[in-house]
């Protein structure tokens, strides 16, 4: 599509494609908690990821391809390694809190990249990204609260916080990702960071891995696909609409999130995760006013 073409776009349309791009990788989520009770974080990871870097790899081929920058691999390789970590705790601890609450404490990763990026790459944070960060964190305490004076998993605290460590090394994540973005194609950074990912994961195959159930297998393939549709049609999104009006479109991600831990795994929303949620997310929109920080909002976290 044309530069001139895509000025008549609706931009009503762009929004919906970037909402349409949250649910599917919420979506995946779903999908991803299913497996990892099933089969175990590793390998639930791992087989995802495999088959989604055949996914990125036949669509970053009919892309033309071509061999990475000396400077780009590094930076695949870095991002690779934190994704590796961040995806391990999240999905750890999706398997034991409700999908809501997981999403929402999650949201902490956008204002902890705009304090990261002022402190690595001289980035300017006002009063306004602290206020808000404060804010985020009052709201993480709600949740957190909430959840110690409910009758919870034994291990939700557990999951709890390493959803949290997990948004920690999701800022890192971002940081990262700006720099990469400088250097590399969106289909480029979508296949070799998959990739990268599962040779990582591959060097403790030898005493964690084995090969899932017949019956595991399909929804292997459809997350794989999913989170692969989902880079696309954000990718698409993003180049026909302003990051700005664009941003507010992770945000529905609760809502997919609370319908699908209720429909598949039972999940009631506690009064203390909406209550948390919305601080949380009132605090994001507040002090993430610059477009710098919208794009990266945007990113799914694996």
């Amino acid at each position: 599509m044309t530069r001139r073409s895509s000025r008549h776009l609706s931009p009503a349309f762009a929004f919906a494609v970037a909402a349409a791009g949250i649910g599917l990788f919420s979506v995946m989520d779903a999908f991803m908690k299913s497996l990892t009770l099933a089969i175990g974080v590793y390998n639930a990871l791992l087989w995802r990821m495999g088959a989604g870097s055949l996914f990125g790899a036949v669509a970053w081929g009919a892309g033309g391809g071509g061999w990475p920058t000396a400077r780009a691999l590094r930076l695949h390789v870095a991002r690779g390694a934190l994704t590796t970590a961040m995806a391990l705790l999240f999905f750890w601890g999706l398997a034991r809190v409700p999908m809501a609450q997981a999403i929402s404490l999650a949201y902490i990763a956008p204002l902890l990249a705009l304090v990261l990026g002022a402190a690595l790459l001289k980035e300017r944070v006002g009063r306004r990204v602290i206020v808000a960060s404060l804010a985020a964190l009052a709201g993480v305490g709600v949740i957190l609260a909430g959840q110690s004076r409910g009758a919870a998993a034994p291990d939700a605290l557990a999951g709890a916080i390493a959803i949290l460590a997990s948004a920690v090394l999701y800022a890192f994540n971002l940081i990262v990702a700006r720099l990469q973005s400088q250097v590399a194609r969106p289909g480029e950074i979508a296949f070799v960071q998959s990739a990268i990912v599962t040779l990582i994961l591959l060097l403790a195959a030898p005493w964690l891995a084995h090969l899932p159930a017949a019956g595991e297998w399909p929804k292997i393939l459809v997350a794989a696909a999913l989170a692969t549709a989902s880079l696309f049609l954000l990718a698409w999104a993003y180049a026909h609409g302003e990051t700005g009006y664009l941003a507010t479109t992770e945000y529905t991600s609760f809502v997919y999130a609370a319908g699908l831990g209720w429909l598949v795994f039972g999940e009631r929303v506690a009064t203390a995760t909406l209550l948390g949620a919305a601080i949380i997310v009132g605090a994001c929109l507040y002090g993430a006013r610059r477009s710098d920080i919208a794009a990266e909002t945007m990113e799914p976290m694996t």
